[in-house]
């Protein structure tokens, strides 16, 4: 593996500074491709210290509607994969610090060449890749190619893991591991915060990465609860919703989406937790 970049340095920064990471997800090209840059520099002002960017997929079966209906309108706006490397890429023209991680499906990367994407995506500078399909134990030859460009591949971990097979996913794991917080899909409204405690005793008892949690966290309540038992909350189908609100007025989606960062990120920060 290569030495730290920008994500593993940021979050070793999080740890020494006992700060909670807020991880934020949009869809690439959602609601138009214009959109997506200012969204990400929008979201950064608001206090995001990791950015998530969907690359738009035509069957998202993690994806509960809100980010479904992304997806659809990033594909009918004509996002690829490429498309989302050439945001990234626009993205560091301003902003060379903050970790940009990839999030998709599979098989838009085969269908690039996984050589070759993780060239193309270093290039890029991307600083991680979730691959929501991908089991570790079909990820040697992608996190071989990875590894070479110095890009982290992330796994995801669900309550329904069994500690040996958490054992297998956090052997392979890098970056930081993303607790799926509950059994279903993104946007959920049935987050149980003691449970998710609960797990996240025995999956940080196995690992000295950083654990995300996501799934079902809409605001800074929600993220606060969590980020008690986890070292950050990451957040997606709240952000989406907004770019939804705002397809008829994209001019307004960075206004929107920096004050709901600001209102996690002081819920994050605030004394007490």
């Amino acid at each position: 593996m290569t030495a730290p970049g920008r994500l593993d340095a940021r979050l070793a920064e999080l740890r020494r500074a006992q700060r909670k990471a807020l991880v934020t997800f949009i869809t690439a090209g959602d609601p138009v491709p214009s959109a997506t840059v200012p969204a990400l520099h929008a979201l950064v002002r608001g206090g995001a210290d990791v950015l998530e960017l969907g690359v738009p997929f035509s069957d998202p079966e993690a994806e509960g509607p809100a980010i479904q209906r992304s997806s659809e309108r990033g594909l009918a706006q004509g996002m690829t994969l490429r498309g989302c490397l050439d945001l990234v890429r626009a993205f560091r023209e301003d902003d060379d610090a903050t970790p940009v991680v990839l999030m998709g499906y599979l098989n838009s990367v085969l269908a690039m060449g996984e050589t070759r994407f993780a060239e193309a995506a270093a290039e890029a500078g991307v600083d991680g890749l979730i691959m929501v399909n991908l089991p570790p134990e079909e990820a040697g030859s992608l996190q071989a190619a990875l590894d070479r460009q110095g890009i982290r591949l992330i796994f995801l971990v669900a309550p329904t893991t069994t500690p040996e097979r958490a054992r297998r996913i956090l052997d392979a794991a890098s970056g930081f591991v993303y607790y799926v917080s509950l059994k279903g899909i993104t946007g959920a409204d049935h987050l149980d915060t003691a449970a998710v405690g609960e797990k996240l005793k025995w999956l940080r008892g196995l690992t000295e990465l950083p654990v995300m949690v996501g799934f079902g966290i809409k605001d800074g309540a929600s993220a606060r609860a969590v980020a008690a038992h986890a070292d950050g909350a990451v957040v997606g189908s709240a952000l989406v919703r907004i770019m939804a609100e705002c397809a008829d007025d994209p001019a307004s989606i960075a206004g929107r989406l920096t004050d709901q960062a600001r209102e996690i990120r002081a819920a994050l920060d605030a004394p007490g937790r």
